[in-house]
């Protein structure tokens, strides 16, 4: 277990886009152990494994719901439906919202830590944060996107 630095723009591995994984090994195992660390440490609710520095197709997500944390190895979503608008955050954009319009259901399969096919569904905000992820993969950041992008006081106000 490990407390990984979180990556933040402008640095160029954030826009590349992550390798499969072709193997799961035990360094693939601590990778998402790691993750999951850093991600709880800085009170996020997802992170890619380019935002440590690693260009691998590795995600973990936790939306606080009754699925806890997620862990996916060569995640890719196989279905979407809806849409919905709303604020979006980044620990690699630490103090920046933005106003992304995402599908409302996903479907992502993925790998295990194990190597087991996994599947998932999620609305709301756990699809959020599955695309947030899986686009972070493809080296697309949510500021990309967004149709408006703003600064966020210490308090949690947009700033003027």
């Amino acid at each position: 277990m490990a407390i990984r630095i979180i990556v933040n723009e402008p640095d160029e591995v954030l826009h590349q886009v992550a390798k499969e994984v072709k193997k799961i090994t035990p360094n693939v195992q601590k990778l998402l152990t790691d993750m999951a660390d850093t991600m709880y440490d800085a009170e996020g609710v997802g992170l890619a494994a380019p935002q440590i520095g690693i260009l691998k197709r590795v995600i973990v997500v936790d939306v606080g719901d009754e699925h806890g944390l997620i862990e996916l190895i060569n995640p890719e979503i196989v279905s979407s439906e809806g849409e919905q608008f709303g604020p979006e955050g980044c620990l690699s954009i630490p103090g920046y919202r933005g106003d992304v319009r995402r599908a409302m259901q996903v479907t992502v399969k993925g790998l295990d830590r194990n190597g087991k096919e996994v599947t998932y569904t999620g609305t709301e905000l756990l699809a959020r944060a599955f695309q947030h992820e899986i686009d972070h993969l493809n080296g697309v950041l949510y500021t990309d996107i967004a149709e408006r992008v703003y600064e966020i006081t210490p308090e949690g106000e947009e700033k003027e």
